[in-house]
């Protein structure tokens, strides 16, 4: 990347309809079209959300979203994590994982993480600090687990 990302920490409000419509773009080319998982992506709960946007040149290389406590668990989680096929192996994914922990932290302070992390990536999220807390199970197809960060 020739320049550096600019990131960002949006509420929905705050979010442009060019760049919510880009964020829902990247979900679908990452989540449903490239790992072929038929879902609703859009749930409700981005409504509510915390999203993280790392753009460069207008954009996106890597997003997720933070969930409040009592939103998908409870505890604050962290989801919807991606980094643009284009930033894979440019450290885009780890920088985005230590803002959103950065974020949970900050505005969720004590409660910790609790995350669906798929499977393969196991040990990306312990380098987190992240340990598995559950069984693998399935969703949309894809082997997931349950991890927790204090």
């Amino acid at each position: 990347m020739s320049s550096p990302l600019h990131w960002q920490v949006l509420e929905f409000e705050q979010l442009t309809r060019e760049l919510l419509y880009a964020i829902l773009k990247i979900r679908q080319e990452v989540f449903a079209v490239e790992q072929t998982s038929i879902y609703l992506d859009v749930d409700g709960k981005d409504l509510g959300a915390l999203h993280i946007i790392a753009q460069q040149d207008e954009a996106i290389h890597a997003y997720c979203r933070i969930l409040a406590p009592g939103v998908g668990y409870d505890e604050a989680s962290i989801g919807r994590v991606l980094t643009s096929p284009a930033s894979r192996g440019s450290g885009a994914g780890k920088l985005l994982m230590q803002q959103a922990i950065a974020c949970c932290e900050q505005h969720f302070p004590g409660i910790g993480i609790r995350i669906s992390a798929q499977l393969y990536l196991q040990h990306f999220y312990e380098s987190f600090g992240f340990h598995v807390c559950s069984e693998p199970y399935d969703e949309d197809g894809i082997p997931h687990i349950q991890m927790f960060k204090a």
